[in-house]
């Protein structure tokens, strides 16, 4: 069998342990199979065949694997839903308590408990949404 269809087999065996994996590592050494199996095929000796794939191996992990996981972890930049609504001001539409109230946040009517059950808001007062469980949304006074 040919060197470089055993480091082109290599490069497919490395990719799809990364499907499972997520590591990014193995997809780096798999890019590097697969450039190490590109110079096999124009006839590179086997010594300098794996040579390079270490040098690729280890620039790939060292300086490519670093920025990929930083993209890949990135923070949501947005939140969506009623996750967007937590932190946000609302408009105290009937006193709110630790039982019962109705607010409005961003032009909609929730209905709201005091996060303090010791708490009565008045109507008319600003609050901000400390949390939403459901369709309630959990309310404390602005200062």
């Amino acid at each position: 069998m040919d060197p470089w269809l055993i480091w082109l087999i290599i490069a497919a065996v490395l990719a799809a342990a990364e499907i499972f994996t997520l590591t990014a590592a193995l997809g780096m050494l798999s890019a590097a199979a697969l450039v190490t199996s590109g110079f096999a095929a124009i006839g590179l000796p086997p010594a300098f065949q794996f040579v390079l794939f270490g040098i690729v191996a280890a620039i790939s992990v060292l300086f490519v694997r670093p920025v990929a996981l930083r993209h890949i972890r990135k923070p949501q930049a947005a939140r969506f839903g009623i996750d967007a609504l937590v932190g946000k001001a609302a408009y105290v539409v009937s006193e709110v308590t630790g039982s019962k109230g109705r607010v409005r946040i961003d032009g909609e009517e929730w209905s709201a408990r005091a996060y303090d059950d010791t708490l009565v808001i008045p109507s008319g007062a600003t609050v901000d949404v400390i949390k939403i469980s459901g369709a309630i949304a959990f309310v404390y006074p602005r200062d």
